[in-house]
């Protein structure tokens, strides 16, 4: 009897284990997202283009 709950119990385990892998719905807001959705995001708020501030000399060189 105590194989067959040990066998239940390891595989609940497996399947939460599976299941917790992916990534929490939840955070996916706080990506930064592609680079053309940065690119026109600060373009709309009046910033220059992500790749003008990738390109531009940093203060610290």
């Amino acid at each position: 009897m105590t194989d067959i709950a040990t066998l239940r119990m390891a595989a609940i385990a497996a399947v939460l284990a599976a299941s917790s892998s992916g990534e929490d719905p939840s955070q996916i807001a706080r990506k930064s997202g592609e680079a053309w959705a940065r690119d026109h995001r600060r373009m709309n708020m009046g910033y220059s283009s992500l790749m003008h501030s990738r390109s531009s000399r940093s203060p610290w060189r």
